[in-house]
């Protein structure tokens, strides 16, 4: 028997919602929360951290004029509740498949979607922007940007806060703190004070003190002080007063009559306000509040009792990943483990667990992350840094800059390096060749197989300078893993099957394509490991010997692999004709990841195509 949601029924859009009464509110959080474990169940999906922002989310539509007042949510993966509600949850049986709505906010999908986001502490410098365009254009309208605990770790964060304390813009900062249960002060006592605290009489009181005590200097600077003294009694710190804000909370963020009477007065305040509430990850589902992370991303599980469904016993190469860097660790003990905030996507937990003093999550800090590293091997130290390609894009100066130019022998273990398949363009690693191999002193390897990922791995630790081991997100064809530690020759590939006229030369997860086009067409098929330094006899040799050169890449094709095959061919003044294909020059929607790589060319028929095309030319 399908679940029945009377209230959630009657609200389709934001207008609806401001028609209920706040006495029905609660019993709306109740329908939504139930809908989205029975929606995120069938679909997969991120869910402990949208659970958590159900009142928030009905509080924040039910107070402000959205769309028109601007909500902007930090990284977006709580943002099922606002798609629900802002007209969008008949969609989300389609959530993130082909041609389905995002798992992110997207601009091009709904006009309360105001700023498009995937990767974190964005949202503040974004939010200020729209208040400062709101003055600009004499509007009243309001900014909001919501951002997590995790996400505040950022120093593009912290950035934002010192330029926005400086300015008289209305932007409202909401700190979703979701790292702690809630604490014994955010009860019946701080909810009043905070109700108090944004209230107009406070307001106009502290307003009207300042005005009067101005003339008085000393007098003025001591009551600042007996009112930080007095709010320090009962609120975490002062930190955000010292930025130019105006702190109020915490408060408890799932009590929709203190979220709704705060948001309220927040919104007859003038200047910029900051409103930290508590929350907790997976609230109301029983599963999810035992296990927040295992519920942060999740695939189809059972909703009756949270049981993973379709779950593949396959070895990944995150997985591999996570074995090699405990063996090596038992082997060296200068071997540090750094990762920026994604232990448990990086594959790192079984290591931090068995060497805790060796491991290092530094927070949403990519950019800390790399200069950490760097001054570490600056002294004798192994770092190795577990990142997201997409992430690794965010600190590119420091591993030019901090890194490369001082030829330090930090190693980087790249995870999710081509297409991610549902979370779409935003996690998508479809870049890191690119900018990666033009950097000079680092080796960039691209593993074809779940052995050779290990392998290479090895290579890159004992490597004494940067190195880079670049591996898609999931499973690889199902290579036998060996226990050992050993490794591969630096800038040497191999054949792995020998044919006639056309030569193709595969990179990484591109290997097994290849072959098959390889025995459908007799074509000579290279694994060439290393993009950087490239094979250049391999290259030689082949092109040489066959009458046109295939370069496959799960990368853009701008500047990737098949970029430096040319590059090299036309040094050694070789005319023999090339097809380089690879992730074409547009951002890739999301969808299941083989029909991604069809629509690109990228299967076994798309590659033949290409070739068989460029051979009738």
């Amino acid at each position: 028997m399908a679940a029945e949601y009377p209230l959630l029924d009657s609200v389709h859009m934001p207008e609806q919602l401001r028609h209920l009464s706040r006495k029905q509110l609660p019993d709306l959080a109740k329908e939504l929360r139930e809908f989205l474990v029975e929606s995120v169940s069938q679909t997969g999906g991120h869910l402990s951290s949208n659970l958590g922002v159900v009142e928030l989310t009905i509080a924040l539509h039910y107070v402000f004029n959205t769309p028109d007042d601007r909500l902007v949510w930090d990284v977006g993966h709580q943002t099922y509740p606002h798609k629900i509600l802002t007209g969008r949850r008949n969609a989300m049986s389609e959530l993130r498949k082909s041609g389905g709505i995002a798992g992110f906010p997207r601009r091009n999908e709904s006009v309360f979607d105001t700023f498009g986001t995937g990767h974190s502490s964005t949202s503040i410098s974004a939010a200020l922007g729209m208040a400062v365009a709101a003055q600009k254009h004499g509007s009243d309208r309001r900014a909001v940007a919501i951002i997590g605990d995790g996400a505040m770790t950022a120093g593009m964060a912290f950035e934002a806060l010192n330029n926005a304390g400086a300015m008289d813009a209305n932007l409202l900062v909401i700190l979703n703190d979701n790292d702690m249960s809630i604490s014994p002060n955010v009860g019946a006592l701080q909810n009043y004070l905070a109700k108090l605290l944004s209230g107009k009489l406070y307001t106009n009181v502290r307003k009207s003190g300042e005005k009067v005590l101005g003339v008085m200097p000393p007098v003025l600077e001591f009551a600042k002080r007996a009112e930080e003294h007095v709010k320090g009694m009962v609120t975490p710190s002062t930190l955000f007063e010292e930025f130019g804000f105006n702190y109020i909370g915490p408060i408890d963020g799932h009590d929709l009559d203190t979220l709704i009477v705060t948001l309220n007065n927040i919104k007859k305040l003038k200047g910029p306000q900051f409103l930290h509430i508590i929350t907790e990850k997976g609230r109301g589902y029983a599963p999810a509040e035992n296990e927040p992370g295992k519920f942060h991303g999740v695939g189809k599980f059972n909703p009756e009792d949270g049981r993973a469904i379709n779950s593949s016993n396959k070895k990944t190469y995150t997985q591999v990943f996570s074995d090699w860097l405990v063996d090596m660790a038992e082997t060296n003990e200068c071997l540090i483990g750094i990762t920026p905030a994604m232990c448990d996507g990086s594959g790192m937990n079984e290591f931090a667990e068995n060497y805790p003093n060796r491991f290092y999550d530094v927070g949403i800090a990519e950019q800390h992350a790399l200069t950490f590293a760097a001054g570490m091997a600056c002294d004798g130290l192994k770092p190795v840094v577990a990142i997201y390609s997409t992430f690794l894009q965010r600190a590119y100066d420091q591993l030019i800059h901090d890194i490369a130019l001082q030829n330090l022998p930090v190693m980087f273990a790249i995870d999710r390096a081509g297409l991610v398949g549902a979370d779409g363009p935003t996690h998508a690693g479809s870049f890191d060749l690119s900018f990666l191999r033009c950097i000079p002193n680092l080796i960039v390897m691209t593993p074809s197989d779940e052995q050779e990922c290990r392998q290479m791995l090895t290579t890159a630790f004992y490597h004494n300078g940067p190195s880079a081991v670049r591996y898609p997100r999931g499973g690889g064809p199902g290579a036998t893993v060996q226990k050992d530690l050993s490794t591969l020759a630096i800038g040497k590939g191999e054949i792995r099957r020998q044919g006639k006229k056309i030569g193709i030369l595969a990179f990484g997860s591109m290997l097994t394509p290849a072959l098959e086009v390889g025995e459908r067409l007799n074509a000579t098929v290279a694994n060439m490991r290393f993009v950087k330094p490239l094979d250049i006899d391999l290259v030689r040799d082949l092109a040489k010997s066959h009458d046109v050169i295939i370069t496959i890449e799960e990368n853009s094709i701008m500047g990737g692999a098949g970029a430096a095959v040319m590059e090299a061919m036309q040094a050694l003044d070789l005319e023999t004709p090339i097809l380089c294909l690879g992730l074409p020059d547009n951002f890739i929607e999301h969808g299941v990841h083989e029909t991604m790589l069809a629509n690109c060319g990228l299967d076994v028929e798309g590659i033949i195509t290409a070739i068989e095309k460029k051979l009738t030319k």
